[in-house]
């Protein structure tokens, strides 16, 4: 929904096929399983699923793409991350989840979209 324009389309960030939002996933550059960077929202971008569940992210152009949107820093940032261990509570879990709800109303109402 963040990476979606007017009309509720997003480019994937890896192959650049558009879908709407909904047909998309949240693709990781960096694995969910690395929690410190698991919320990250600049490890999270767009991503058709053929890449991101068929193509195991395709990390190499996923990597690019930050690089080109966000610059060296981040992706540097993000990479540091990978190697730190971060634990969550079921509360931090909870909060994060209702954070990222409260965000995507927002973002919808903005752009003029549905969830």
């Amino acid at each position: 929904l963040r990476d979606s324009d007017e009309n509720g389309n997003v480019k994937c960030c890896t192959c650049q096929i558009t879908r709407n939002w909904k047909q998309l996933d949240c693709g990781h550059w960096i694995k969910r399983q690395h929690q410190t960077t698991r919320f990250n929202e600049y490890n999270c971008s767009g991503q058709c699923k053929g890449c991101n569940a068929f193509e195991q992210g395709r990390p190499i152009e996923h990597e690019k793409f930050i690089i080109k949107k966000y610059g060296e820093r981040i992706r540097n940032i993000l990479k540091a991350g990978e190697r730190q261990t971060c634990k969550r509570s079921k509360f931090d879990l909870e909060y994060i989840a209702k954070e990222y709800e409260l965000k995507a109303k927002e973002i919808a109402i903005n752009k003029g979209l549905s969830i």
